[in-house]
């Protein structure tokens, strides 16, 4: 068994806490994610002050803290938990349909189709409503043509098909870059490792963290059931050749919005469903999924406080910040996860019965 398969399967095997104990552990994400959105909106480059940011929240201060809270602090904040959540919930996603714990948002090509619409857009210098705009045809391109070439072979033929879709991407995109403008070289990069500064108008992306995060519950069961094998799905009743796209639709097109939002933010979508599993000590997609949405949410928006106040009045591009802290603790929860595994199969020999003596 490799440390990949190890991690899933010791998420599988841990005892399950208590209801209390589950209940208090939700309490601690939420309390997180609010600690977050205040720390988000009292600090920035524009030293506001704690006191002052609060009074402009809520409609009172002078007009240029107004501006700075509700007109760029509070957008960004917003558009962060919205393309968090929806990374996180295509993670979810994707780990269930292909059962791979490494699966993650871009395996299936959609954010290399969206980069080659968006770099085709801002290399020809087109306003950010055009940018966006390619980027969503890019990835939708990218969907229906990784579809067409996985389609009837099941889910190891749509990863293939995926894989090759974002390595012929990425070789367009290189193209591109390399006869770009330099001028216009460094909002592509920026694009590219992902930025919310795009993100001026949030509200598509709330509206749609908000349907997926509701579909997710409401797929919880199918799910569980496809996160089973195909054959235990079948056993129970489920049609697996109907699911399998829904899930693969649902989670291309919440990837795509996310891409088209912020551009390509890696890590978040791969290593948030583990860590709620971890904190759960469950699979339970009814309990992972809501889960999921808020802590990638948290920890999209925690990344971009940092990568705008770091280095300020510049910015980092958030992306980067996801990755420098995903890396690390993705490799942490493979540890934990090979030693979990190491454990249960120790305590299984020493349970077993020694052969008899002759």
């Amino acid at each position: 068994m490799n440390r990949s398969r190890s991690l899933a399967w010791a998420h599988r095997e841990a005892p399950l806490p208590s209801p209390r104990a589950r209940w208090l552990r939700a309490s601690g994400l939420l309390a997180l994610a609010a600690a977050v959105v205040l720390v988000s909106l009292m600090s920035g480059s524009a030293n506001l002050g704690a006191g002052r940011a609060l009074h402009a929240l809520f409609g009172g201060a002078d007009e240029a803290a107004r501006s700075i809270v509700l007109g760029l602090r509070l957008p960004r904040l917003a558009a962060g938990f919205a393309v968090g959540g929806l990374l996180a919930l295509a993670g979810v996603l994707m780990q269930a349909l292909f059962r791979n714990p490494l699966a993650d948002p871009y395996v299936l090509g959609v954010s290399g189709g969206a980069a080659v619409g968006a770099v085709l857009a801002l290399a020809a210098g087109a306003a950010m409503l055009y940018v966006q705009g390619a980027a969503m045809c890019g990835a939708l391109g990218a969907i229906l043509l990784v579809y067409a070439l996985g389609r009837g072979g099941g889910a190891p033929r749509l990863l293939l098909a995926g894989v090759a879709v974002a390595s012929a991407c990425g070789a367009l995109v290189t193209l591109l870059l390399a006869g770009a403008d330099e001028v216009k070289l460094r909002g592509i990069v920026f694009w590219l490792a992902g930025d919310l500064s795009w993100a001026s108008d949030p509200g598509a992306s709330v509206l749609a963290a908000l349907v997926a995060l509701g579909c997710a519950v409401l797929l919880a069961r199918p799910l569980n059931v496809l996160a089973a094998g195909e054959l235990r799905a079948r056993s129970v009743g489920l049609d697996v050749e109907r699911w399998r796209p829904i899930v693969y639709v649902a989670a291309a097109a919440i990837t795509a919005i996310a891409v088209v939002s912020a551009g390509t933010v890696g890590f978040v979508g791969l290593i948030t469903p583990h860590c709620v599993r971890l904190i759960f000590r469950t699979s339970d997609h009814r309990i992972v999924a809501p889960a999921s949405g808020l802590l990638g949410g948290t920890l999209l928006a925690a990344a971009d406080w940092f990568a705008r106040t770091a280095v300020s009045p510049r910015q980092l591009p958030v992306g980067a910040i996801t990755a420098l802290i995903g890396a690390p603790v993705f490799v942490g929860l493979l540890r934990a996860g090979a030693r979990g595994a190491r454990t249960e199969r120790s305590a299984a020999l020493d349970e077993a019965e020694p052969p008899p003596l002759k």
